[in-house]
């Protein structure tokens, strides 16, 4: 480890604009990012006595090598390139919050002719209009089918749609009046739109005028003695009033907020957050993060606020946001904000009344979000540390292994074999930085020669990397960025730069063995290796005739098989989508009139073997290029074949080609 006295910027070089400024370890990888409104005085803070640092700071200075900066023009700039960098770079020593769970949305996708409502999760698109997140996907399920019977909108995906709109008949929805049955022509586009629309108000907050309007004219109906369309009215006008129900009125006033609240400890925090839309509660998240770095709550409400409303636009940032401390830079924020959103936006602590509640009852959610965060233990941050000591020690190894690669291979009786590569940094997944290979120079099923040739691919890669970059053969190496594992043009890591702290494979001696002789190959001596060994759980190191036995209670036992096992998953899933293209292909060989380029456009838009054995000849012909003919040529080709039954050799699982 650096000491920061090593790389500390000239005296007076450091100019006394705001900016954001960027620290690097020995390897080029950003570690902290931060911003400032005077970069001279808040960089001067972490080159003091580094005996009068806050621990974290401490770890983080001396993890570092160089430090660097950028000078902008106004503090609302700062905030923005923090946040866009603390996203392409992912800091260790920056708090990140996550989501414990993907939490599920109401989505109306408004940018389709025919607008369609579903419930849905992950990354939001445009021209989709989202409402929530809610806690339990069959509560907005429930939601939602009670309001198809006052909004018949469209709720079945475009392969059901097409279906139907081909037979000329509707789905199950259309014949029980929960769906206006736009694929059959009952309503035109714009009908079905302007149903859309009211579905997006209603759930926006603008209850009242339609709860009035079914009023009108459930009681117009029974004066004209229409007793069968008023008793509909009447069970729509119900299915409403239960749909708010479910949304707890807690403003009056139709107060539109976000309120926020966190709960703390010494090595972690939790955040929750109630999304207040018109007076009623329309979603809940929670977050748990590592406090890495040395804020208050304030700080921690400060980064909070950077990544949550960073990427919305429009109402998805509310009037006004509730926090339990104001972060230093409170008017930057609600600057930023307000010119997201189009109009002013409010940031402010709540003393009393309805809001000071609400805000002590999203506190109790925080602190039993913690509690539960506590007892899981695969994300308990001791536990995780605990963990990667316990493997140093086992495996006498100089440093804790804070990157962990591991390999496995599969095949199905020789055949599509394949391997996975899977990272964990700080003992979690980094999902981004997992990598697949396809086996060439092995034939049939020899999983060590497979070890070998997989481990051998992807150290060559970091060796090319250092020497195109200078980190070997004699080549120049900067001083202060250490060798060049970040793109200099792009910013991103490079995909195979960063040495492991350690490699695991799945097997036993002869997989070790293999990996071994493809390091020494290499002639890399500074990557530790071992592997696990499934029968036994057994840890095997190379050269010894005797595995490491760790016991069963152990952490580090059970993060090595949390890291085995997650390379067996991911290996399986590659070999599964490679081995049902090789059989779509391998079938489609003789249909006539089937060239390369249809045939993989035809796989891609079925994805397996199996899907495209149950697809209709009308589903087939919709494909790009396929008409009927050659569509019933697919049909019989996949539907006739014999079907093929093998054994996988890794999972023992019987699959059925």
């Amino acid at each position: 480890m650096a000491h920061p006295s090593t790389y500390r910027p000239r005296a007076g070089s450091i100019p006394t604009q705001p900016g954001v400024y960027r620290f690097r370890d020995k390897d080029g990888r950003v570690v902290y990012v931060g911003k400032a409104k005077s970069l001279r005085a808040r960089l001067s803070s972490y080159f003091q006595d580094i005996t009068a640092l806050h621990p974290r700071t401490a770890t983080m200075v001396t993890t570092a090598a160089s430090v660097e900066w950028t000078v902008v023009a106004t503090e609302v700039e700062a905030l923005q390139l923090e946040y866009s960098w603390i996203k392409e770079f992912d800091p260790r020593f920056n708090v990140k919050y996550r989501d414990d769970k993907s939490y599920p949305w109401l989505a109306i996708t408004m940018d389709e002719e025919f607008p369609r409502v579903m419930v849905g999760r992950g990354a939001k698109r445009k021209g989709v209009k989202y409402f929530g997140p809610y806690s339990h996907a069959w509560a907005i399920r429930e939601t939602v089918d009670l309001l198809l019977r006052v909004f018949p909108m469209r709720s079945c995906s475009n392969g059901v749609f097409k279906r139907s709109e081909q037979i000329g008949r509707p789905c199950l929805l259309g014949y029980i009046e929960k769906c206006s049955a736009p694929c059959v022509g009952r309503v035109d586009a714009e009908e079905h739109r302007g149903i859309a629309e009211d579905l997006a108000d209603f759930m926006g907050g603008r209850t009242d005028a339609f709860v009035k309007r079914v009023q009108t004219q459930m009681y117009a109906a029974s004066a004209e003695q229409d007793y069968e369309r008023a008793a509909r009215l009447r069970d729509d006008l119900g299915a409403l009033t239960k749909a708010l129900e479910k949304q707890a009125v807690v403003f009056g006033d139709g107060t539109d907020a976000d309120v926020i609240a966190l709960a703390e400890d010494p090595l972690e925090v939790a955040v929750q957050i109630f999304h207040v839309r018109a007076g009623r509660i329309r979603g809940q998240r929670g977050w748990v993060a590592d406090r890495v770095e040395d804020l208050d709550t304030a700080g921690l409400v400060g980064e909070f606020l950077l990544q949550l409303y960073a990427g919305e636009e429009g109402d998805a940032i509310p009037r006004e946001v509730l926090v339990p401390a104001l972060p230093e830079d409170a008017e930057t924020f609600e600057q930023l904000l307000g010119e997201t959103r189009g109009s002013k936006v409010r940031i402010r602590v709540p003393q009393r009344g309805d809001k000071r509640t609400l805000q002590e009852t999203v506190a109790q959610n925080a602190k039993q979000s913690l509690m539960l965060h506590k007892t899981k233990r695969a994300s308990d941050l001791t536990v995780r540390s605990k963990a990667l000591e316990e493997i140093q020690q086992a495996l006498d190894l100089p440093d804790a292994p804070l990157r962990i690669e591991c390999y496995d291979i599969s095949n199905l009786q020789g055949t599509e074999v394949v391997a996975s590569m899977v990272v964990f940094e700080d003992g979690l997944a980094r999902k981004g930085e997992y990598r697949r290979f396809v086996i060439r120079g092995v034939d049939g099923q020899n999983d060590v020669a497979s070890m070998h040739e997989v481990i051998t691919r992807r150290f060559r890669r970091l060796l090319d990397e250092r020497i195109e970059h200078g980190d070997l053969a004699g080549g120049e190496v900067d001083p202060e960025a250490g060798p060049m594992l970040v793109d200099p043009d792009t910013g991103r890591p490079r995909k195979f730069a960063y040495t492991p702290g350690l490699v695991v494979v799945d097997g036993g001696p002869p997989q070790v063995a293999a990996a071994q002789r493809a390091l020494d190959e290499l002639g890399i001596d500074d990557v530790p290796l071992c592997g696990l060994a499934k029968r036994l759980e057994e840890v095997w190191v190379p050269g010894e005739q005797d595995p490491v036995i760790l016991p069963r209670s152990s952490e580090g036992l059970y993060l090595l098989q949390r890291i085995r096992d997650e390379a067996h998953r991911f290996a399986i899933s590659h070999h599964r989508s490679r081995r049902s293209k090789t059989m779509v292909e391998s079938l489609l060989d003789d249909v006539p009139g089937l060239g390369e380029v249809r045939r993989k456009t035809l796989i891609k838009h079925f994805g397996s073997l199996k899907k495209l054995r149950t697809a209709s000849v009308e589903e087939i012909a919709q494909v790009p290029g396929i008409g009927t003919r050659t569509a019933t040529a697919i049909s019989e080709a996949v539907t006739t074949a014999p079907r093929t039954v093998g054994v996988n050799t890794a999972t023992g699982e019987i699959e059925e080609g």
